[in-house]
């Protein structure tokens, strides 16, 4: 494995493991890649290869050995990165709880809405004399999700389509109190990572969706135990080796070009004129806004 990449290698999908996804297998021509980011380190180095004869980079959203808490994970940089090795959809995996009785252990959602309750992470690139508003009412891209919906089925996984993903704070599993509170805001899942990659993704101009693994009941069903890691570790390994083998279709059936909105998000999205954004802010956030600056 090196640490080299060339420059004039495409690499346009890009892979972000979850809980229990820490490495791809059937990825050939494997390197590892260190970028750097205006925003500090990402999460672990990018493992690039080939997977049906496609570029692919793949990250671990805890880094190799689950190392970082939700809340610490650096999700800038982690997306900068992903834009800068020139990644136009990210297929996301994601450990979930289920908050319906029809999720059950073991299934796949594959959320099209999110409902943010985080409150401790920086969640947009700008600021710092730059000020953008990108939409987020489909904060997911349809074309991706349903190439995973169908790489789903592909596979033989029962795959819930749409539904809407939760997002927590964290680390802690939630109160019985908030978990029943959630289910009457009629969520189909709860997780702690995934609302604050789509955010970012989309003022990136990235196509975003999430494998949304369920592993619980959270703590809502009056006949399960409320959860536990050893339980949620149990559904995981299977759950794990079902998202894999849905990447390899999905990366399969993927077209080349994108005929989605995704990547031009950010257009008439940039508030301030570009005579007015700092000199600095302006060439870190190059790969992101260069192509709407003139100089």
């Amino acid at each position: 494995m090196t640490t080299s990449r060339s420059n004039t290698e495409k690499i346009s999908i890009g892979v972000i493991g979850g809980s229990g996804l820490y490495e791809m297998e059937g990825l050939t021509r494997v390197t590892s890649v260190k970028v750097a980011t205006p925003f500090g380190k990402t999460s672990d180095d990018f493992i690039v290869g080939t997977l049906h004869g496609k570029r692919v980079a793949f990250l671990p959203r805890h880094g190799r050995g689950h190392r970082l808490l939700p809340t610490d994970i650096n999700y800038r940089a982690n997306i900068y990165g992903m834009r800068k090795l020139g990644v136009q959809r990210i297929i996301s995996v994601s450990a979930v709880g289920s908050m319906k009785e029809k999720i059950k252990p073991g299934d796949i959602v594959i959320p099209g809405q999110f409902y943010d309750l985080t409150k401790h992470r920086r969640s947009t690139f700008f600021g710092d004399g730059v000020v953008a508003h990108v939409g987020m009412a489909e904060p997911v891209c349809a074309d991706l999700g349903k190439v995973l919906i169908a790489s789903g089925k592909k596979v033989g996984a029962r795959v819930h389509r749409s539904g809407t993903y939760i997002c927590m704070e964290g680390p802690q599993f939630s109160t019985r109190a908030e978990s029943l509170t959630y289910r009457k805001w009629d969520v189909d899942v709860i997780g702690m990572t995934n609302a604050t990659e789509a955010k970012l993704a989309r003022e990136a101009e990235i196509c975003y969706s999430t494998i949304a693994l369920a592993t619980d009941y959270d703590c809502w069903h009056h006949s399960e135990e409320a959860v536990t890691v050893e339980a949620v570790l149990a559904v995981m390994k299977h759950n794990i080796e079902t998202s894999k083998a849905m990447i390899r279709e999905a990366v399969k059936m993927l077209p080349t070009e994108r005929t989605c909105c995704c990547g031009e998000a950010l257009r008439n999205a940039i508030m301030t004129p570009e005579k007015l954004i700092p000199a600095k802010t302006k060439k870190d956030l190059a790969p992101i806004i260069g192509k709407y600056m003139k100089n």
